[in-house]
């Protein structure tokens, strides 16, 4: 799996990866691992609006479901469709199977919660 370099993660699983002034969102590794094998996921309507903290989407797995939330505030640009059809993807790798794209709000603040990866690795271990 590679870790995408300058990613940041939140203390509920999820993490982002600012580029283009846009940020990427999706589930961790480790959140993933302790969810086992992924069978559905719900993800939120482009243009939908959310704030940090807020559940935006669910996840189901043969163990558990879960809710999503939303690490950073900012509006729902794009949604990966491919996982809407294959959950099973974000089984094969957390990074590349990406949950959505959020134009931010409030990013430099947002952040400042978030933690970089390896800070991330050390505390769910």
């Amino acid at each position: 799996m590679n870790i995408p370099e300058g990613i940041l993660c939140s203390k509920t699983h999820e993490w982002v990866l600012e580029g283009d002034g846009n940020v990427t969102v999706g589930l961790t590794d480790w959140a993933v691992e302790q969810l086992g094998d992924v069978v559905f996921i719900e993800l939120p309507e482009v243009g939908s609006n959310y704030s940090k903290d807020e559940v935006f989407a669910t996840i189901e797995s043969v163990k558990a479901a879960s809710e999503i939330y939303m690490p950073i505030s900012g509006e729902i640009i794009e949604v990966n469709e491919q996982l809407i059809n294959s959950p099973e993807l974000i089984n094969e790798d957390s990074y590349a199977a990406w949950l959505v794209k959020v134009k931010p709000s409030n990013f430099q603040e947002d952040t400042e919660g978030l933690m970089e990866y390896d800070d991330y690795k050390d505390e769910v271990q």
